[in-house]
């Protein structure tokens, strides 16, 4: 490797892209004397919606709160089950729990680590208590909407899409999360914009929108803007349900409202990047390329290891690499690994094969917006050459010896 490596010595998992744009924004909203859900929020609820083409966007403090939002609005609850994908992260699960709901599994597809249309219908022709269709669009792929749709439609049952890595994933159809009846954002730390904390529920109906509204807001028919700025008396609301705290600020909001400004740009330098990864990994026949089709919002990059090519299983190369100083991660663990699902459930591995093969064989790459050409090949370097080794006879299985890799 010629190049002088990064001045870092350890590559992170991530790196938010920030700029003075989002310090002034918090600064104007510091100075208003404003800090809680009011006028910067509206104004980037409209301004999602703009970009999205939703009719409502509702703004809340984190997907995970929009996934129960959402749920709740289209009638999950007690006695009521959703359908989701194994591998996703827990509160696409949990939410539906929050609600005394329960959980039923169908596996990915084949080629992707996406829900299996498939495998939906089937349950559905088992299961009439299903009260909602949950797909999660895993690192910006985007599920086979038309036909998870087609079969909703049949047999009646909404989609609440998981967009939590999809935004702005685009389509002939539209963007990922106004696919389905509902469909709930992410604008956590890692993700392709972010608020620090935060998420955004999309829906197309105006009484589902009411209802989130209300129920974001420990179920006050008033928001607290409208109270302050309304003619009407500010201390005068009705409590018409049992809701939750799930409201975003405005200081959270003013960050977003710049975010969003640039998430074309995000996109393109995410997408430029993958191509320059796919573009190296795809001369080494030990790893298979992560799945691509047109409109990837490139979240997360995933590599798989080929298990047959490489003689090292996937934790080990991932602590390999994590000792040479790359901040490697893994999404997701399925939830037939967790304790509570498992236990819950009586999931097996058996029942869910592919994700069970995706799971052991996958490695999330350090992937941002941004990332410094140096830094990129530093990784792509580090990735081959570890392969390399291992493939050379460096490392013995049995023995675990990583001495001559690390080298």
């Amino acid at each position: 490797m010629n190049e002088k490596p990064p001045a870092e010595k350890n590559i992170p998992f991530f790196k938010p892209s920030f700029s003075e744009k989002e310090e002034e924004a918090v600064i104007r909203v510091i100075r208003s004397g404003w800090l809680t859900t009011g006028k910067e929020t509206l104004d980037f609820e409209r301004e999602f919606s703009g970009y999205t083409g939703s009719p409502f966007s509702l703004a809340v403090n984190s997907a995970s709160s929009g996934l129960l939002l959402a749920m709740e609005a289209f009638g999950v609850g007690s006695g009521k089950k959703i359908l989701t994908t194994p591998y996703t992260f827990v509160s696409t699960a949990t939410s539906a729990r929050h609600l005394n709901a329960e959980i039923v599994y169908a596996d990915i597809e084949p080629d992707s680590y996406n829900i299996d249309p498939e495998k939906i219908e089937t349950v559905l022709r088992k299961d009439s208590s299903i009260a909602a269709i949950v797909p999660v669009h895993i690192a910006g792929e985007v599920c086979n909407m038309r036909a998870i749709n087609e079969i909703a439609s049949r047999f009646n049952v909404p989609v609440i899409e998981d967009s939590a890595h999809a935004f702005p994933a685009r389509t002939p159809d539209g963007l990922a999360g106004t696919l389905g009846d509902a469909g709930v954002f992410s604008f956590y730390a890692t993700k392709t914009i972010t608020t620090g904390e935060g998420g955004m529920v999309c829906v197309r109906d105006s009484e589902k929108a009411d209802r989130i509204k209300i129920m974001r807001s420990n179920g006050i028919n008033r928001i607290v803007w409208d109270r302050y700025t309304n003619p009407d008396a500010s201390w005068k609301y009705d409590v018409v349900d049992e809701g939750w705290k799930c409201n975003l600020p405005d200081i959270l909001a003013a960050i977003g409202r710049v975010q969003l400004t640039k998430a074309d740009t995000f996109f393109k330098e995410r997408k430029a990047l993958a191509e320059m990864f796919n573009t190296a990994f795809s001369r080494c026949e030990f790893f298979q390329l992560p799945p691509d089709s047109p409109g990837n919002a490139w979240h997360l990059y995933l590599l798989r290891i080929v298990p047959e090519k490489l003689t090292i299983d996937r934790d080990d190369f991932m602590q390999i690499l994590r000792e040479k100083g790359l901040g490697v991660s893994m999404h997701f663990i399925p939830h037939f690994e967790m304790s509570y699902f498992k236990d819950r459930y009586g999931l097996s591995k058996k029942d869910f094969p592919e994700a069970d093969k995706k799971y052991r064989t996958t490695i999330s790459l350090p992937f941002w917006p941004g990332m410094p050409e140096q830094t990129a090949r530093r990784i792509i370097d580090t990735v081959i050459e570890t392969g390399n080794s291992i493939t050379g006879g460096a490392y013995d299985r049995n023995k675990k010896n990583k001495k001559q890799i690390l080298q």
